[in-house]
């Protein structure tokens, strides 16, 4: 396993992080236990959870296995989140100091622990100031209660004005994003990369393999059936899944990565998942595993060392649509011309 800083701060972490959507929902107890036993068996240090990933039972679920591993707890950095609901009053949700002193208190309780190494806010709350937020998450860090925070879901001008209000308010800085990002959705590319690499903020991708899109399971114009995800639920998603297999582009970077993954004798989702954690700015690339065979496939991609050659053809096949203002040749053109007194 490759290990790698936490963003800016001095903790390091392992290069992926166990996901645990799937805990209590898609993975019955049994299962998850198995799931983090293995993860740590092989290495894996840094294990990502959300107050409301199944009701809170994903919490639960990870606090019984910390408390009966207690020589492998102790090598786990653990991060959850917090910002949805959990309640049905007007505070349970959001990012204001009442709802997030509860949020905590609670994420701790089910974990069974009396500090968090990362807090993460869900997404972002257009009611309650920024500086609420960030007050709130320094006196978090200064009674002890967590190590380090971060963000989920931000845009690239929500990150910078966060970080941008911590610095100028004396506030401990935040040190992770996580965004969707994945060889089919690279748009966080025009903005959210640069503001995170201005930052130095380490990204922690979640859904890597596209809904698992980039494992090679699906068929051109074949609908998904029997044992994936949207096979299992076929109400669920399925016009977005029709609209990602209209596009050509998507086959194009799946042909791409099967390709390379013939030539190397690797699953395709392990040529995905090393394209990805060699992206810049990438921290450690979240795993979603609801089997430990998926697990086990998963973590053997931080042994594929891609060339720069087959790294630059599944970029260039995925390369997302900048043509447009203020992204393609018109933008470049008209942030390069020199300021001689026009505009």
């Amino acid at each position: 396993m490759e290990y790698r800083r936490l963003g800016r701060s001095g903790a390091v972490v392992s290069a992926q992080a166990l996901g645990t959507m799937t805990f209590g929902a898609e993975a019955d107890e049994e299962t998850s236990g198995e799931i983090l036993t293995t993860f740590v068996e092989g290495g894996g240090t840094f294990v990502d959870t959300a107050d409301v990933y199944s009701a809170g039972v994903s919490e639960e679920i990870i606090g019984r296995w910390l408390a009966s591993h207690p020589t492998e707890a102790n090598q786990v950095v653990l991060a959850t989140k917090g910002r949805f609901p959990m309640g049905d009053g007007p505070n349970d949700i959001g990012l204001s100091r009442r709802h997030l002193r509860t949020a905590l208190d609670a994420s701790l309780s089910r974990l069974g622990v009396e500090h968090i190494d990362l807090y993460q806010m869900h997404a972002w709350d257009a009611l309650t100031p920024i500086d609420e937020t960030l007050r709130f998450l320094d006196d978090a860090v200064t009674a002890g209660k967590i190590s380090y925070y971060g963000f989920s879901n931000y845009l690239g001008w929500q990150l910078t004005k966060a970080v941008a209000v911590a610095s100028a308010s004396g506030f401990t800085a935040p040190v992770t994003l996580q965004p969707q990002y994945n060889l089919l959705v690279r748009d966080i590319e025009h903005e959210i990369v640069p503001a995170a690499l201005d930052a130095g903020i380490g990204l922690l991708p979640w859904s890597p393999l596209a809904g698992g899109w980039l494992s090679g399971k699906y068929e051109r114009d074949v609908a998904p059936t029997g044992a994936t995800r949207l096979g299992q639920n076929p109400q669920r998603g399925m016009e977005a899944w029709e609209a990602r297999n209209a596009r050509e582009q998507t086959w194009r970077v799946i042909d791409t990565v099967k390709d390379i993954a013939n030539a190397r004798s690797a699953s395709a989702s392990q040529v995905a998942l090393a394209w990805l954690g060699a992206q810049p700015a990438v921290t450690s690339v979240i795993l979603g595993a609801r089997t430990v065979e998926q697990l086990t496939d998963n973590m053997a991609a931080v042994e594929l060392d891609l060339s720069a050659d087959e790294l630059t053809r599944l970029s260039d096949a995925s390369a997302p649509d900048m043509d447009d203002y203020p992204y393609g040749t018109a933008g470049i053109q008209q942030r390069n011309r020199p300021v001689t007194g026009g505009r």
